[in-house]
């Protein structure tokens, strides 16, 4: 398919220039009409607003790790910040469940202690600098908001409703990224595209002749929701060979809307990725690396049952097995820091790693090959041509 000529969208949401933009949080954005007319004063108004970061921080001075209960029981804790009150029985029973996680890695005991805190000051300084929000005030906040909502995007069942097949979803689901580059999309576009897709081969009734409108549908509903620049229906129709017109198309988008009631919120696992793989301090390979097995995870229908952190803790785990990075104290160190996000239970992420291993191992051979071809560039380190993801399985203990 040829390229469209489109603008590159990636340039607007690039995370270095992060200098370049103008300050989201101005005297006239942050101020109601009646507060600027009773604060004329600019020195007064900054004395107020320094007067509220400070009890902001006095706040956050009083709070603490609770756990909070994942989908079924044996997938381990899940580490936020929460306002200190009354003690209860409850909160006891949260207290100790954080600390038994903590305790369970294989850290050094002063390490252990220092492990929030630590997670704490370093999502601070991913966040910050992998440009994902323009205030780091709210940084903890967000990162706490992503951990509770991904909740909402693992699917209940990897079954697929009659007559699909996995194989047939793999196979759209390939085209579908090769349509995503062609359009220069970014990576959240991906994630959520096949998000919606997942949900809508489950709650709208399509036949499989509608099946690829269906993709090309949700990834146009993605575009619309991470996108800057669009690219016109017409285009999209006649990337699927003009098969249908411009009106099935809109109809379409109109079913999928309604079968999803219009709740279009993903958390995308790359998110969780880029802050471990910062916050580990892994190497750009390492990283590469990891992109490469989540991105073949999209493929897999068995990992749609799995939260965002958990794929993203997996493949970065895999990664930094395959490729054999020499460990020092410091990466170690920061290593543990970073592991604390990938939320499950060990059995969990070991399942996940073999997903990705299997599927890494045969992306050469099989159909559906464009993210294999994808990864296999100099731009993207040629981490699909790693000759140990031939014997990915072996490294986990699997027959070839």
């Amino acid at each position: 398919m040829a390229r469209t000529g489109l603008c590159d969208s990636r340039t607007l949401l690039d995370p270095r220039k992060a200098e370049e933009r103008p300050p989201l949080r101005m005297w006239a954005n942050i101020c109601g009409a009646r507060e600027r007319r009773s604060c004329p004063d600019g020195d007064e108004w900054r004395q107020q607003h320094r007067d509220r970061q400070t009890d902001r921080r006095r706040q956050s001075s009083d709070c603490r790790w609770v756990w909070r209960p994942l989908l079924c029981e044996d997938d381990g804790v899940l580490l936020d910040y929460s306002q200190n009150s009354s003690v209860s029985p409850v909160e006891s029973f949260e207290q100790e469940a954080v600390l038994n996680h903590l305790h369970s890695l294989h850290v050094a005991p002063s390490l252990r202690e220092l492990l929030p805190g630590l997670l704490h000051r370093e999502v601070e300084v991913a966040m910050d600098n992998l440009g994902l929000l323009y205030d780091r005030t709210y940084a903890w906040d967000v990162f706490s908001d992503m951990m509770r909502s991904q909740l909402r995007c693992a699917l209940p069942s990897a079954e697929l409703p009659w007559p699909f097949s996995e194989n047939t979803r793999a196979i759209l689901v390939d085209w579908l990224i090769q349509v995503h580059e062609v359009f220069n999309f970014s990576e959240e576009t991906l994630y959520l595209a096949i998000h919606l897709l997942n949900r809508a081969l489950r709650c709208v009734k399509v036949s499989v002749s509608s099946l690829q409108l269906l993709g090309v549908t949700c990834l146009f509903i993605a575009a619309k929701k991470e996108e800057c620049l669009l690219p016109e229906v017409s285009e999209l129709c006649y990337l699927m060979a003009n098969a249908y017109s411009k009106k099935q198309f809109l109809r379409m988008e109109r079913r999928v809307l309604g079968g999803l009631q219009f709740e279009l919120f993903h958390c995308p696992p790359i998110h969780f990725l880029l802050l471990s793989a910062y916050i580990a301090h892994c190497s750009d390979k390492v990283v590469c690396m990891a992109r490469y097995l989540l991105e073949l995870s999209l493929l897999e229908g068995q990992c749609v049952v799995y939260l965002p952190a958990q794929l993203a803790g997996a493949a970065l785990r895999l990664a930094r097995r395959l490729l054999q990075d020499t460990p020092t104290p410091e990466t170690e160190t920061a290593w543990c820091i970073a592991s604390t996000i990938h939320v499950g239970s060990e059995a969990t992420l070991c399942s996940i790693m073999q997903i990705m291993a299997a599927a890494a191992a045969r992306a050469s051979s099989r159909e559906s090959r464009a993210t294999f071809v994808k990864y296999s560039t100099p731009e993207t380190l040629q981490v699909s041509l790693h000759p140990t993801l031939n014997g990915a399985p072996c490294l986990l203990g699997l027959p070839t």
